[in-house]
């Protein structure tokens, strides 16, 4: 029976469907996350009688035809980037993207990354990192003797040193952009690497065109809704179960069938 196979189809769809929303809700309050959606597609159908096809011998055509679906398949599981509500923290090495845009983060292979997190903090050599000790990209270094540093919108950083009266230029923060930000891939840690898909960086200065600008002292948190999850996780349960009742009534029309004398 080909309804067995379909509600097995519905139910592995619906599984996925399930672990991308516990994603989203687990990742509520990770800084700079960005929610995923389960795009669905149907399977195959098999054609036993093609629409169009000739009906007799004198022409006439079937309008519909009769067309079985074979069930539905996970297409893809894609990332919505869009803008997370802004937290105010006051820490100063706290920055958050408002608008388009990443932070470009050195690996320790050499490789750049991307995030939206901006939790930054200053290392043993005054180096500004991550929390897991990576670069940021390009390379700004905070001397010893800074009283307080201050990043404006366009991203240049400032620092003011004991004993003088103006601030002193540290270098400025570039983002990236990227075409087609869903493509990235995420590898963890809040970062993302550029693929194909995702089309290569470009690299400007903060609060420009197709740039979002740098707010110092805040952080962008999730962008999930956590009420829309609770309704898609109660929709996407009462889909597995609804699909795991196709099962059990195909199983129940199987048994009668061998119950046949």
């Amino acid at each position: 029976m080909r309804s067995l196979d379909i509600g097995a189809t519905g139910m592995h769809a619906q599984q996925t469907n399930v672990d991308v929303i516990s994603n989203n809700i687990a990742n509520m309050t990770t800084s700079g996350h960005k929610r995923q959606r389960v795009d669905f597609k149907d399977l195959i159908y098999q054609n036993i009688e093609r629409p169009g096809a000739q009906s007799s011998d004198v022409g006439t055509m079937l309008p519909s035809g009769l067309q079985l679906g074979l069930g539905v398949r996970v297409n893809s599981v894609y990332r919505i980037h869009e803008q997370g509500p802004i937290q105010m923290t006051e820490n100063p090495l706290d920055l958050a993207l408002l608008g388009d845009g990443f932070f470009q983060i050195q690996r320790p292979d050499g490789e750049i990354a991307y995030t939206r997190s901006g939790v930054f903090q200053v290392s043993a050599n005054g180096e500004i990192v991550t929390s897991q000790g990576y670069l940021l990209e390009p390379n700004i270094v905070v001397p010893d003797d800074a009283i307080s540093v201050e990043v404006n919108l366009s991203g240049e950083v400032f620092a003011q040193i004991s004993g003088q009266t103006a601030m002193v230029n540290l270098g400025q923060i570039q983002t990236a952009n990227f075409i087609n930000p869903a493509g990235l891939e995420a590898v963890g840690d809040n970062l993302f690497l550029e693929t194909e898909a995702s089309g290569t960086p470009q690299v400007g200065i903060p609060d420009t065109e197709n740039f979002g600008a740098i707010r110092q002292g805040a952080l962008e948190n999730s962008n999930v809704n956590v009420v829309e999850e609770i309704t898609q996780l109660i929709t996407a349960q009462r889909a597995y179960e609804m699909n795991s009742k196709v099962i059990q009534a195909s199983d129940e029309m199987l048994q009668t069938v061998t119950q046949l004398r």
